[in-house]
């Protein structure tokens, strides 16, 4: 059955069929083709799948996201970002990137973060000298952390596949988000350097005071979510709801930047991403459940147990497989399917399914900006009006510095963890 899955899921995704679809149409071909079950089972694991009160963090996330995107938070922030670090050359190449982190901690979401700041510093680092394609690289490859700062909507899918803590998990990500941010600007900032642009990225800034001022509100959102789950104010699920309630305060009453007739609006576009996501989780849960019954979770750590002495070649294994399954499928789809495979099999090497589930996370969030797939890669040649191809000279430098901050996160387990002990 196994090898009838995975042919079949490989010519469906090259044949562009959508992720979820795919998966449903090989997981019902192996039930009627290699099986004796009925295809009942389909809608009942579909429904098991989605059936657990963490997943209900994904949509307020998400519309908490489409709220703060369209209630003037992006153009604050990067005014505030702009405030601290806009005033060197390269400025507003490294006022992107933390922008972005900031962002992320909002939305939970690369794409959304690519647009909503790439609509305002994309066109803005262009007027300032900088070549379009390096512009929209910058911003893609920043836009990354959205999945990786917390709140993270990957996070929430690994812990609910692999029955982990979201909470540790959330705590696990911030350094290494930070970390990879940190990477971006000192690279940014070479960058420019070497070949002299931004010269003039210090014009037109707001005083620290102003910016912080301006941007307040926005800036305390990250802080009552994530303060809230650590200090068990609230589970990661009950502080989703509290950012929607928070977003749509600050987005109608403080900056009255959404009127009530934009709402249905956002609501739809929260609702249809909401959908999109929830029938890969329902389809990936009952292909895994096939793939569990077969048996092939076993074969594959009795062959890992073999071929790999330590855990360090098991990682890098794992981070080689990683880096090209991101290329090819979605992020979420490839940890619904692989993360109740390859966790348990980390955990027999004695690596900690929570710095196991950070360092899938990151790998995987390069494929936002690797081709064919890279999301984020079509988001910002989008956003700059570019054609994607002329992304890709310009991508090798930010893609080698985030290869670099993952093998840290990789074989540094306490940048990840040191934040989760006595959790």
């Amino acid at each position: 059955m196994n090898a009838a899955l995975a042919v079949s899921l490989v010519v469906l995704f090259v044949l562009s069929v959508p992720v979820a679809v795919a998966i449903g149409l090989s997981a019902i071909f192996g039930i009627t083709f290699f099986s004796t079950m009925p295809l009942l089972v389909v809608p009942q694991k579909i429904f098991t799948s989605l059936d657990s009160f963490p997943l209900l963090a994904v949509p307020f996330f998400i519309l908490a996201g489409n709220l703060m995107s369209r209630g003037g938070v992006s153009t604050r922030l990067v005014d505030f970002a702009k405030s601290i670090i806009g005033g060197m050359q390269g400025g507003l190449a490294s006022t992107c990137v933390v922008t972005c982190m900031i962002f992320a901690a909002i939305s939970g979401s690369s794409v959304a973060t690519t647009y909503a700041i790439g609509a305002i510093l994309i066109p803005a680092m262009v007027a300032h000298g900088y070549p379009t394609p390096m512009a929209a690289t910058i911003q893609a490859s920043s836009a990354e952390l959205g999945v990786i700062i917390p709140p993270s909507v990957p996070m929430i899918i690994y812990a609910v596949s692999t029955e982990t803590s979201v909470t540790k998990l959330f705590m696990a990500g911030i350094v290494p988000g930070m970390l990879i941010a940190a990477m971006l600007v000192a690279m940014v900032q070479i960058w420019c350097r070497l070949k002299g642009y931004g010269t003039r990225d210090g014009e037109a800034r707001l005083s620290i005071i102003t910016s912080t001022g301006r941007a307040f509100w926005a800036l305390l959102l990250p802080i009552i979510i994530l303060g809230g789950i650590y200090g068990g104010v609230f589970t990661p699920t009950e502080a989703s709801a509290v950012a929607v309630g928070y977003a749509l305060l600050v987005g109608m009453f403080i900056y009255r930047e959404i009127t009530p007739r934009d709402l249905p609006e956002i609501f739809r576009t929260a609702a249809v991403s909401t959908a999109a996501i929830m029938l890969i989780i329902g389809t990936a849960g009952l292909l895994s459940f096939l793939v569990n019954l077969s048996g092939l979770p076993r074969v594959i750590g009795g062959w890992a147990e073999g071929n790999f002495t330590s855990p360090w070649a098991f990682l890098l294994f794992v981070n080689l497989l990683l880096f090209v399954v991101g290329m090819f499928i979605e992020t979420s789809a490839a940890i619904l399917v692989l993360g109740p495979i390859l966790a348990p099999i980390a955990i027999s090497y004695g690596i900690d399914p929570v710095h196991f589930g950070v360092v899938m996370i990151v790998n995987l969030a390069m494929g936002m900006i690797t081709p064919p797939l890279g999301v984020n890669l079509f988001a910002a040649a989008s956003v700059a009006q570019i054609p994607v191809q002329r992304m890709f000279r310009s991508l090798l430098i930010p893609l080698l510095t985030v290869v670099v901050a993952l093998l840290l996160i990789t074989y540094i387990p306490d940048i990840s963890l040191f934040l989760t002990r006595g959790l």
